[in-house]
């Protein structure tokens, strides 16, 4: 008796755990489940923004600056990989990173790793628009198992592998950021593959975003780092490379307008990118570029979960502006980095040092 006396779990608190006393918002709640990993829900603000909670976290969303991430994450490599044709997906979310491939006709396999199957099944049809309907498209294979687990124990490899994990102070989470598991998904990238990996800004202190930044270039030296939003730095996306090679610019400019990528260019557009030159515009450094900068940061492995103890102590912290000038100033690019016609490489160099907030006393470009 007493049992069925107590009342249901708050939809809000499903969504938004300890923030739920903010006063400021109202959400429309649309969906609420209780998984076998975590409990999930969808809402809706009164600008018909929808978001997507886990555990009473939320995870991505039709916002512009989420969307923005999402679809960097996605179109980075196909932009700039070498005629990539397979993809890892490691993590679902609102499935907007995965629907980010669809749009390219010349892939041939998506592999999403899930690890709770209610995220897929009951979330996606939320927001089927934003993510090309991702869960019906013949290429796609979703993987319902924990991501370290797949790749440990899968032969398959990949063109392109890319995650989009939790913040590292969530509990699980900081194993997606080791030393030891970037390995793991180096050795599962083909010849010439390109892995790109989400770093968070937000809730986070600079001492945590040093650690998973030199973190990923110990595993990939001459990786490259992208910014989300030019204006505050929201979130950076990590570009790896098995084999390093200079980003052909006039390459990515040809891919953007080519006919039959016409739906990945209106993706971009429609979160704020005109072009593929405005798109590279988001250049935010080079690893050995950042070494001065991330001296004495500390490199998360498996024996020590350093990250994990780092971020919970960040958690509440508003840092991200200090992050973003720190980054913009110790940014760098070297003569090396891009290749292309003198007009097109030209043309990005005025695109990047017009971001105003991104520009250094001098210029950035290394000569």
């Amino acid at each position: 008796m007493l049992a069925y006396g107590v009342p249901l779990v708050s939809g809000e608190l499903y969504a938004f755990g300890r923030t739920i006393m903010n006063p400021f918002y109202e959400p429309k709640m649309l969906y609420v489940g209780e998984g076998m990993n975590a409990s999930v829900a969808v809402s809706e603000d009164v600008d018909k923004t929808r978001y997507f909670h886990v555990s009473g976290k939320t995870e991505a969303g039709t916002h512009p600056i989420d969307m923005r991430l999402q679809r960097m994450l996605g179109n980075l490599p196909m932009l700039m990989g070498p005629k990539p044709r397979s993809v890892l997906v490691v993590g679902f979310g609102a499935g907007v990173t995965a629907g980010s491939f669809v749009a390219y006709p010349e892939i041939e396999r998506i592999v999403i790793c899930e690890i709770e199957p209610l995220i897929p099944r009951m979330v996606s049809g939320f927001f089927s628009e934003e993510n090309f309907n991702v869960v019906k498209d013949p290429r796609v294979e979703i993987v319902y198992d924990d991501a370290r687990g797949f790749i440990l124990t899968s032969k398959e490899q990949f063109d392109i592998i890319t995650s989009d994990p939790i913040h590292p102070w969530v509990k699980g989470s900081a194993a997606l950021y080791t030393r030891e598991y970037f390995e793991h998904v180096k050795r599962h990238l083909k010849p010439g593959g390109v892995v790109t990996h989400w770093v968070p800004l937000d809730e986070t202190t600079i001492e945590v975003v040093k650690s998973e930044m030199a973190t990923f270039f110990a595993v990939f030296p001459k990786a490259t780092v992208w910014i989300n939003d030019r204006d505050n730095g929201g979130d950076v996306v990590l570009f790896g490379q098995v084999d390093p090679a200079p980003i052909n610019v006039d390459e990515a400019v040809q891919r953007f307008d080519r006919i039959d990528h016409a739906r990945a260019a209106q993706s971009l557009r429609d979160i704020g990118f005109v072009s593929a030159i405005d798109f590279m515009s988001s250049y935010a450094g080079r690893g050995p570029d950042l070494s001065a900068w991330l001296k004495g940061a500390a490199i998360n492995t498996d024996h020590n979960l350093r990250l994990q103890y780092l971020a919970g102590m960040g958690l509440n912290v508003d840092a991200q502006e200090r992050i973003h000038r720190e980054l913009m100033k110790a940014r760098r690019i070297p003569p090396d980095l891009f290749v292309g016609s003198a007009e097109t490489l030209a043309e990005l160099r005025n695109a990047i040092e017009s971001n105003k907030r991104g520009s250094n006393a001098s210029s950035p470009w290394q000569r």
